[in-house]
């Protein structure tokens, strides 16, 4: 049966630019200021650091899944609350904002413990690029609209918008889009390789839903370890990688308190009851 809550729990902070739901183990983040298309403010930043912080151990939220209200993931950084209205922050304020936009929109969500989808349900510009590349998975509408605008009035893009564009999409086309400023579509963005699958619109829920449930069925101690194994050794040389991959490999052993590797062979071993290329290992045992 659906656990779904229409409002956040009582216990939950009660905060004014995020709402956040529980559904069967998923925990819906939805930037919620759908009259700006979701631009991302000082106060919104503040308050999705607080919402990551309380997430990761609250038990309901096994996989965060992080989208949009109204039509929009996010029009990228709020022009006039960002921008305009700190012109003349003394500069320890300016660094505090800057901070507070940087921790959650990458250093956090690159190494969330729990697994992350980004559910791209309509407009995304420019600064909302790095926290898309900041979740693990992100899954778009077809007739979705992505953009990296900044050419367009003057400006380059900011923080690490730039970076985040370079770890998934084609060196031409990034290039192209950064200079252009030109729009493009969901079913573009999947062919680049910013998001992993482009639906219609009426089916992206439900293929988050089904994503993350298979996500759900597998031991979430590997999951991390595995995520964080390959997000790290990005930029490490050969033999590095494979000192930090051993490192981890025993890491993940002493974290898994459900042993699943032991589960793994002995089911595929002795019991011959399970595939490892055909499925995940029994966990309820």
């Amino acid at each position: 049966m659906s656990t779904t809550t229409n409002t956040a729990p009582a216990e939950l902070p009660k905060w004014k630019t995020v709402e956040v739901t529980f559904e069967d183990g998923i925990a819906w983040v939805t930037l919620n200021r759908p009259t700006k298309r979701n631009a991302m403010s000082p106060t919104l930043n503040r308050e999705m650091m607080d919402v990551l912080n309380v997430l990761e151990f609250d038990d309901r939220a096994k996989v965060l899944v992080l989208t949009g209200a109204g039509g929009a993931f996010s029009a990228g950084m709020d022009l006039k609350e960002y921008f305009r209205e700190t012109e003349n922050f003394e500069w320890i304020r300016k660094l505090r904002n800057h901070s507070a936009s940087q921790d959650w929109m990458w250093r956090r969500l690159r190494k969330y413990p729990k697994s992350t989808i980004a559910m791209v349900n309509g407009w995304c510009f420019g600064g909302a690029f790095t926290p898309l590349v900041g979740c693990d998975l992100a899954v778009a509408a077809e007739d979705a609209t992505f953009g990296v605008s900044e050419v367009n009035w003057g400006i380059i893009p900011g923080g690490n918008v730039c970076k985040a564009i370079e770890e998934t999409m084609g060196y031409r086309e990034a290039l192209y889009y950064i200079m252009t400023g030109d729009t493009f579509t969901g079913k573009q963005a999947e062919a680049m390789g910013l998001v992993n699958y482009a639906v219609p619109a009426d089916q992206l829920r439900s293929r988050v839903i089904e994503i993350a449930k298979k996500l759900l069925a597998l031991n979430p101690v590997t999951v991390y370890n595995a995520k964080v194994m390959y997000k790290f050794t990005r930029n490490m040389d050969w033999e590095t990688a494979s000192e930090f991959s051993g490192a981890k490999s025993a890491q993940n052993a002493m974290m898994d308190k459900e042993k699943g590797r032991l589960k793994g062979l002995e089911q595929f071993l002795d019991e011959k009851s399970f595939r490892p290329g055909l499925g995940a290992y029994r966990r309820d045992d």
